[in-house]
């Protein structure tokens, strides 16, 4: 089984080492034959497909004519039919829309036409009509205050393709397409049509916890059509029925077109207790600069790893940052600088030392990064989706971190450096990424609270089962500290995003690995405009305090699901699993059975962010 585990890692290592040696990704090209991996649809298939769903639209429009004159068939054809959802994706094909774009290139833009659609479609069931009359949808200066070119501006193709990803993002919007006419009065300019898809976007949410705490919560994010999000939550005890208290979340995401986005959180839950507030700026375009401030002061209950308990704590945290990032054309990638200066303070807390509970010392710190960076966005769908448009990053981040923190018990500085890369090749999508950071002391140069990670994913192509379509992914994880001091967040273990899905085993150390693979089955059914992915998983962890990693206790688990999600809807996904979890002598405690709206994983971003310590959990 190791010698398995150790040939996984070595293919996802070569897969990267072949990106990596490559300056710019490869672009996918059609497999012969629908046994291979499917990638850029040629025009002969296009136009088959064309073809193909044009005699289907015919088929349909006759059913819905014939059934429409008499009640009952015409109420036996809506509980059984459903408007299409629009693949605008060719079928999971990766695509650089840039290419189309640049005929355009270097023109002016002339104007700029919105186009705004209800979550549904108008002809919908009563269903779907229903939730348009409910819906507010956005308004128009919401769209256009996204949009990072304006009447005057000279066409850049990355632009345009930049400017779709970030209002894709947007929870309030399901999907956009913008259409380029040429100006039929001047040859140099052109005009822009955008067009864009609400989300449905007002949702309930609940959960159980243990002691019979209960919450429940409603939210909007699209407050009156201005793309602001509202969140209130209430807590009880059910048992009972006494108050827990309520909690407020309010988010502007582009505060008057400046994309600053602002956020407040403020409230309580039974013995936690909440105030947050922040404004920040992020990385957008190449030549750019960042900027944020948030302040918090918050108590809640912290898990301890290593004592296997939640602990009462309460923190003061003040965070300042900013950064300036310039395009250098000649080698088509940015350099930037960075610097953040971090206050915390832990006013209740459990008991502390000098190398008890450092995650729990006050300090000051101050951190400067410098690095080296390219982004550049491809289209795909049936990936961390169900359908609807993708937008995958590729390209590369290389930073090193240098700063200094002010502690309660000493003072440290801090080094640290990565590098992330990724991007299509011909065997489908390499992500590969390796980050060390240490404290050192001045006085001796020893390295403190030292950690390494490295993380490597890939998944396949799409593979065609009649159809059905299939992707394979491939997740490795290696996490390892070394000189690490005791207490809090001073071992790590199987976590969510690093763990295995039916494992519910106690188990910690300084040294882990992870293999996860995950198989995806994209169902062509979808009722009621519901798409189902079928999924099957094997995971592979080792986590334990010996530098050999094969030395430490072995875990697996196994099991398959299946995931319900309606791109129109801001609901998360629904997932059910069943999964059973072994350790070197047999069965070990595991989840059998888990319900739960499934949060998608992000596509990875090669942008700057704020300096950060490399973590370790």
């Amino acid at each position: 089984m190791f010698l398995g585990l150790r040939i996984s890692i070595l293919v996802l290592i070569l897969a990267l080492a072949g990106l990596l040696a490559s300056a710019h990704p490869a672009t996918p090209v059609a497999g012969p034959d629908r046994h291979t991996p499917e990638r850029f649809t040629p025009d002969s298939a296009r136009i088959r497909n064309s073809k193909a769903r044009a005699r289907n639209k015919r088929l349909y429009d006759s059913i819905e004519s014939k059934t429409s004159r008499r009640a009952v068939p015409r109420m036996l054809y809506y509980l059984l039919f459903v408007k299409p959802v629009l693949d605008t994706t060719e079928n999971g094909q990766f695509l650089d829309e840039t290419r189309a774009l640049m005929p355009f290139a270097g023109k002016t833009i002339s104007g700029i036409e919105i186009s705004r659609q209800e979550p549904f479609d108008e002809n919908g069931n009563w269903l779907e009509r229903t939730g348009n009359k409910l819906h507010m949808i956005t308004r128009e200066q919401v769209i256009r205050r996204d949009l990072l070119f304006e009447p005057g501006d000279e066409f850049d193709p990355q632009t345009i393709v930049r400017t779709k990803q970030l209002i894709r993002s947007r929870d309030y919007v399901s999907d956009i397409d913008i259409d380029v006419r040429p100006d039929s009065l001047d040859t140099t300019c052109v005009n822009l049509v955008i067009r864009t898809r609400d989300a449905w976007t007002i949702t309930a949410d609940g959960a159980l916890h243990s002691e019979g705490r209960t919450m429940v919560a409603l939210s909007d994010a699209n407050i009156l059509g201005t793309g602001n999000k509202l969140k209130f939550i209430t807590n009880f005890n059910r048992q009972d029925f006494s108050y827990g208290g309520n909690m407020v979340e309010y988010e502007i995401p582009n505060v008057l077109g400046s994309f600053y986005t602002a956020a407040f959180n403020a409230g309580r839950s039974f013995y936690s207790s909440t105030l947050d507030l922040g404004i920040r700026k992020e990385f957008i375009r190449p030549t750019d600069y960042e900027i944020g401030l948030t302040y918090n002061d918050i108590k809640d209950k912290r898990y301890m790893i290593e004592q296997d308990t939640s602990l009462l704590v309460k923190e003061r945290n003040l965070d300042a940052w900013g950064g300036y990032s310039h395009f250098l054309r000649r080698i088509n990638a940015s350099i930037y600088i960075t610097g953040r200066y971090n206050y915390n303070r832990v006013s209740r807390r459990p008991e502390v030392g000098p190398r008890y509970n450092p995650a729990l010392h006050d300090q000051d710190a101050l951190l400067v990064g410098l690095g080296l960076y390219r982004e550049n966005f491809y289209t795909a769908n049936m990936i961390y989706g169900f359908g609807s448009r993708e937008y995958l990053a590729a390209g590369f981040k290389a930073e090193a971190v240098a700063g200094y923190s002010w502690g309660e018990f000493s003072d440290d500085a801090y080094l640290g450096l990565s590098f992330e890369a990724g991007g299509f090749c011909s065997l489908g999508y390499v992500m590969g990424g390796a980050t060390l950071g240490s404290y050192i002391e001045p006085g001796n140069g020893m390295w403190q609270r030292s950690a390494v990670d490295i993380d490597l994913r890939w998944f396949s192509n799409l593979f065609l089962l009649r159809r059905s379509r299939i992707r394979q992914f491939l997740a490795f994880n290696y996490t390892q500290g070394w000189n690490r001091w005791e207490g809090s967040d001073e071992s790590i273990r199987f976590t969510r995003m690093n763990g295995l899905q039916a494992l519910n085993e106690y188990a910690i150390g300084t040294n882990r690995m992870i293999l996860n693979t995950e198989t995806v089955l994209f169902s062509p059914y979808q009722p009621l405009g519901f798409r189902i992915a079928f999924f099957g998983f094997a995971d592979f962890g080792l986590l334990g305090y010996s530098p050999n990693i094969f030395k430490n206790e072995f875990y697996t688990s196994f099991g398959l699901g299946v995931r319900l999600r309606n791109e129109r809807l801001v609901f998360n996904t629904i997932q059910i699993r069943l999964g059973i979890a072994f350790g070197k002598n047999g069965p070990v405690d595991s989840e059998y059975v888990r319900l739960s709206n499934y949060t998608r994983v992000e596509p990875y971003r090669y942008r700057p962010t704020r300096p950060e310590i490399v973590e370790f959990e």
